[in-house]
């Protein structure tokens, strides 16, 4: 197993689910019945216990009128508040 993969080879992804469900103050079950999915799925995306399908990651990003990039990565996010607060580097 490598830092790129899980306990089943399955290569590991990064979310911001809580964090935009947050924003827009939405539950997990509302999510979810957004979704047409259980709530307990919502959960197991945000913990990354669960890989969505390609159709179910698009779905998601539509909902948050967001690009898939933005809600899911293969590598992990930088902290919001050092996007949106840092300055750029001088080269």
């Amino acid at each position: 197993m490598s830092k790129h993969t899980d306990d089943t080879g399955e290569p590991k992804y990064y979310n911001r689910l809580a964090v935009l469900r947050s924003e827009v103050g939405m539950s997990r079950r509302e999510l979810a019945d957004a979704l047409g999915v259980h709530y307990q799925t919502i959960g197991y995306l945000e913990r990354g216990e669960y890989t969505p399908s390609l159709v179910l990651a698009l779905r998601i990003a539509q909902i948050f009128h967001l690009p898939v990039e933005a809600v899911f990565s293969l590598t992990p996010f930088r902290p919001l508040s050092e996007q949106v607060y840092s300055t750029p580097e001088t080269p």
